[in-house]
């Protein structure tokens, strides 16, 4: 990648499509920060809430509860706050009859639920999605595009990668 320059505003969505191995991702993740720049900088105003790789951070060993508070404290939540919203995060999963299984029994498209549940329960300022709205049935695809677009109507910027220039258009 090579002389990029982008300026997104809050409410606004950046549809980002390429081929396979054209940069998309990597992208995504020096502007999440996952990844720093060979040259140049990277200026961002507001707290960024990437979905790169849902449910990466899980621990597989541990339960879809004991994940939820791991990741939640990650994020930068206490275990008071994640003791609000834990109820909802567990629901919008879909996972409740799930949640004290270990994780390492989740399907994937279970973890990446799980994650996006997470990941998603507070209105972020600047959302970061690579291509996870491929993931669960089509049920949960559409419940996540929904809270997306929900996202996007209340101020959040959001910069998403896919290869479904339909999807870009419906943002």
């Amino acid at each position: 990648m090579k002389n990029i320059n982008l300026q997104v505003y809050p409410g606004e969505v950046l549809g980002i499509i390429g081929s396979n191995g054209a940069g998309k991702s990597t992208l995504l993740k020096v502007i999440a920060r996952v990844l720093q720049p060979t040259e140049g900088r990277v200026r961002i105003r507001g707290r960024v809430s990437p979905l790169l790789e849902l449910g990466a951070g899980f621990d597989a060993e541990l339960t879809g509860r004991e994940n939820i508070y791991l990741n939640s404290a990650i994020l930068g939540f206490s275990r008071r706050n994640v003791d609000q919203r834990f109820d909802r995060i567990v629901e919008f999963s879909g996972l409740q009859e799930f949640i004290d299984a270990p994780v390492r029994t989740y399907s994937t498209g279970m973890g990446a639920r799980l994650g996006f549940a997470v990941a998603t329960d507070v209105q972020p300022e600047i959302l970061i999605v690579d291509e996870i709205l491929g993931v669960g049935d089509t049920s949960f695809q559409k419940k996540s595009f929904e809270r997306i677009q929900s996202f996007q109507a209340n101020g959040s910027t959001i910069l998403l990668v896919t290869h479904s220039l339909q999807k870009v258009r419906e943002m």
